[in-house]
């Protein structure tokens, strides 16, 4: 089905000024009580210690990936794209070495992240490949058993294996059945380069997840469950890609009403604003600066 057939809103012009304000107000104290689950994009980490050693956009992760092996001119700019080039011409075993070594930096979590893992809510996404909002909550829980992080993981290699894995706050394998008595669960949809290397990143890896997304089983159950009847808050999130939309669209589905987008009005495409109606996702526009002076002033 044409994406655009689903719009089912208006197209909403961001809140600005005052409106914009109130808004701001009204999704932090849902994160703070967990009654909104934050959706953390690679542009929520700008205000980290160390941001800079590190790709903050699909595109400059893609420059990245191409730097190591040139790909082709056409697809420069498409990471999935340069890392299925680099996963065929140089190994699936290569390409996760260029991942691990390309967010290898260590970067400290950022005010926000800190404020957000600080409430200990019941479930936080996040959509990058780095560990800052793992560390972020390792400063705020004193009891490690009482968190752990869920990642998706790559079936390209072992089309039998399951479509996530959930580690400990030690990084340590566990089960489904563990990870339900977490506190706070960290959902990766994408995974992340530690401690295993099987994100999802190549044009490959995503066939089969996106073949069955819609009937939503590559989302592991506990993210089911824990979204029900609560919203969602997107914070640094871009939707300029059909994959970046799909995977949100899936993620959102059957949760609760009263989502927000902090959004730079500048930077929206066409398909942005079309996606946020579609979603009846508020958008804000708010700078991630304005927004953490808002969350550590309450």
């Amino acid at each position: 089905m044409n994406e655009h057939i689903r719009i089912a809103h208006r197209e909403a012009a961001p809140l600005v000024g005052a409106a914009a304000q109130t808004a701001a107000r009204e999704a932090l104290t849902g994160l703070a009580s967990g009654a909104l689950v934050a959706f953390l994009g690679p542009g929520a980490l700008t205000d980290c210690d160390g941001a800079a050693t590190i790709p903050l956009t699909p595109e400059a992760l893609a420059f990245e990936l191409n730097r190591r092996h040139p790909a082709p001119a056409r697809i420069r700019k498409d990471p999935w794209a340069v890392a299925q080039f680099i996963e065929q011409r140089r190994h699936r075993k290569t390409l996760a070495m260029f991942m691990t070594e390309i967010f290898k930096p260590e970067v400290a979590p950022s005010p926000l992240q800190l404020w957000l893992a600080a409430a200990k809510p019941p479930l936080i996404v996040d959509t990058w490949y780095d560990g800052t909002t793992r560390a972020a909550l390792s400063v705020a829980y004193s009891d490690p058993a009482q968190w752990g992080e869920i990642q998706g993981v790559t079936r390209a290699v072992d089309a039998d294996a399951q479509w996530w894995k959930a580690y400990d706050a030690f990084r340590q394998r566990v089960t489904d059945s563990a990870a339900d008595a977490w506190r706070t669960a960290l959902y990766k949809p994408h995974g992340a380069v530690l401690p295993a290397g099987e994100a999802l990143i190549a044009d490959s890896d995503y066939v089969e997840a996106l073949t069955e997304i819609d009937i939503q089983t590559p989302i592991p159950d506990l993210v089911r469950q824990r979204r029900e009847g609560r919203g969602f808050v997107f914070i640094g999130c871009r939707f300029h890609d059909q994959m970046l939309r799909t995977y949100a669209r899936q993620i959102l589905k059957r949760s609760g009403g009263g989502h927000f987008a902090f959004v730079d009005p500048a930077l929206l495409t066409t398909n942005e604003r079309r996606f946020l109606a579609a979603e009846a996702i508020t958008p804000i526009a708010l700078s991630l600066q304005e927004l953490t002076a808002l969350a550590t002033s309450c």
